[in-house]
C-alpha cells in the first residue's frame, strides 16, 4: 500500500490540464459491447477504475488496441458470454461499482446479465432499485441466486414509459443502453440529465440509435435492431477542474486550468466564486489568480451562505469535499450541506485534527468557520477514505504547514491520473513512498 509524503505551504503555478472524465469513461466503455463493430474511443484516463473496466472487457474477449496513450479501439466481435457466470467475473466486477453498467449492455445485446456486489467509494447506502426496476419494466425477468450472491437478468426488452424515482446517473445510463435495442419506444422521465449522460446519448446516436431529449431529463428511445461502430471523445473531468480550482484557492496561487470546456462545467465556478474564489474564463481555459484572502459571500439576506448538492444541473456531490476544505481558509463561514451521501462527511475529523474549525452538526451537515489564514492547517498523519475525500485531504494538505502522510492513496489513484506528478510540475513538494 503507498503513501503520499508532502510538506506543504508552498506557493503553486504554471497551468495543468484535466483529464479525460472518469464518470463519462465508465459508461462510454461500457457501451462498447452494444455492437460487434469497431469502437475508438480517445481521451481516456490512465486510472484504477478505467483500467479495471476496460480488464473485465478483456476477460470478457472484447479486443483491445491500445492507439496511444488515451486513445483505444474495442471491437466486441467475439465475446464470451458464458464469462458473466464465472466467480472470476464476480471477483473483477466487485472491485468496481462501474461495473454495474455492463448489465444493460449486455441485456440488450444477449438477452442475459448478471449483476455481482459491485465496489465504490464506501459513503454510505448507494441502492441499486433504480437499474433493477427499469429493466423490469422493460420486460427483463430479475431474479436472485443466493448461492452465488448475484442478480440473473434475462429477458426481451420491449419499449416502455419509465419514471425513475431517482435521476440516478449509472441508473440513466443503465437503463438507456437496454433501451437503445429494445422492441418499440422507451421514454425515461426523471432522467439523469448531467453532461456524462448526453455524452452516452450522444455516442449511441453516432452508433445508430434513435434518441431525443438528450440533455434534457426526458429521453425518448425508439429502438434499433442493431448498432455500428464509432470514434468518441470524452470532456474534460469536471470534478478536476473544479479540485484544481479549490487547489489554486487553497495554496493561494496562480493556476492556469487548460481545455475545460467551460459550457459544460454548469455551476461549478459560480459555488467556488460564492466562496469570494476569483475564477476567470479565457476562451475554453480558466485562471484562478493568486488570492490571499477570499472572502464567502452571504444571502441577499445577510444570512450564511449554505452550499448544498443537487442532481445536476445542481452542484456535484463530488465537489463538495473539495468546497469544504477550501472554506476552511476562508474569510467568514459557510454551511457546507451533502444531501445526497450518507457519510461523506466524516473525514471532517482530520480537517479538525490539523487545525480547521468546522462543526460536524450531522452526517449531512458541516458548518465551516474559516480562518481567513490567520491558523494555517498543520501537517498530519491521515488515510483516504473514498476518491474525492481523499483529494480534499490532499489539498488540505497542501496548503498546511509541514510534513502530511496520506495512506491508502490507491483510493485517490481510482479517480486521478499521475496526480502527484502533475502537482510536482506545479511546484508541489509531494512523492509517492
Amino acid at each position: 500500500m503507498s503513501s503520499f509524503e508532502i510538506y506543504g505551504g508552498k506557493r503553486l503555478s504554471g497551468s495543468i490540464v484535466p483529464q479525460g472524465a472518469k464518470n463519462e469513461a465508465l459508461q462510454v466503455l461500457c457501451a462498447v459491447l452494444l455492437t460487434d463493430k469497431q469502437v475508438t474511443i480517445s481521451n481516456i484516463p490512465n486510472i484504477r477504475d478505467v483500467n479495471k473496466l476496460i480488464e473485465i472487457l478483456a476477460f470478457l474477449n472484447v479486443k483491445i488496441e491500445k492507439v496511444n496513450a488515451d486513445t483505444y479501439n474495442f471491437k466486441a466481435d467475439e465475446v464470451a458470454v458464458e464469462k458473466i457466470y464465472t466467480e472470476e467475473y464476480a471477483r473483477l466486477c466487485s472491485q468496481l461499482r462501474g461495473s454495474i453498467m455492463l448489465s444493460g449492455a449486455f441485456l440488450a445485446r444477449f438477452g442475459r446479465a448478471v449483476v455481482s456486489s459491485v465496489g465504490g467509494d464506501k459513503i454510505g447506502r448507494r441502492r441499486v432499485d433504480t437499474h433493477f426496476t427499469g429493466f423490469e419494466k422493460l420486460g427483463a425477468n430479475v431474479a436472485y441466486d443466493t448461492s452465488k450472491s448475484s442478480f440473473l437478468l434475462s429477458g426481451d426488452l420491449l419499449g416502455a414509459y419509465l419514471l425513475l424515482d431517482e435521476a440516478s446517473v449509472t441508473g440513466t445510463a443503465n437503463i438507456v443502453m437496454a433501451a437503445v435495442m429494445a422492441k418499440g419506444t422507451t421514454a425515461i422521465f426523471n432522467a439523469a440529465c448531467e453532461p456524462y449522460v448526453a455524452q452516452l446519448c450522444k455516442m449511441l446516436n453516432s452508433m445508430g440509435a434513435n434518441i431525443s431529449g438528450v440533455g434534457s431529463n426526458l429521453l425518448t428511445i425508439e429502438g434499433v435492431s442493431s448498432l455500428s461502430g464509432c470514434s468518441h471523445r470524452l470532456l474534460p473531468d469536471m470534478i478536476e477542474v473544479g479540485s484544481f480550482i479549490g487547489l489554486a484557492a487553497i495554496t493561494a496561487s496562480a493556476l492556469t486550468i487548460k481545455d475545460v470546456n467551460y459550457d459544460q462545467l454548469g455551476i461549478i465556478p459560480d459555488v467556488f466564486k460564492r466562496l469570494g474564489i476569483e475564477v476567470r474564463r479565457q476562451g475554453n481555459d480558466i485562471f484562478v489568480p493568486q488570492q490571499d484572502i477570499y472572502e464567502v459571500e452571504r444571502f441577499k439576506d445577510g444570512s450564511i451562505m449554505t452550499i448544498a448538492d443537487a442532481p445536476w444541473p445542481g452542484f456535484t456531490p463530488d465537489l463538495i469535499s473539495i468546497v469544504l476544505v477550501v472554506a476552511t481558509q476562508a474569510k467568514g463561514s459557510v454551511l457546507i450541506h451533502q444531501k445526497m451521501f450518507e457519510s461523506r462527511l466524516f473525514f471532517v475529523d482530520k480537517l479538525i485534527e490539523m487545525g480547521a474549525q468546522v462543526i460536524l452538526c450531522d452526517p449531512h451537515r458541516a458548518t465551516v468557520i474559516g480562518s481567513e489564514r490567520r491558523y494555517p492547517l498543520r501537517g498530519v498523519a491521515m488515510t483516504s477514505p473514498d476518491i474525492r475525500a481523499g483529494v480534499a485531504l490532499l489539498l488540505a494538505a497542501l496548503s498546511a504547514n509541514g510534513k502530511s502522510i496520506i495512506d491508502n492513496i490507491e483510493q485517490i489513484d481510482r479517480g486521478y491520473q499521475n496526480i502527484d506528478q502533475r502537482l510536482q510540475a506545479l511546484g508541489a513538494d509531494i512523492k509517492r513512498i
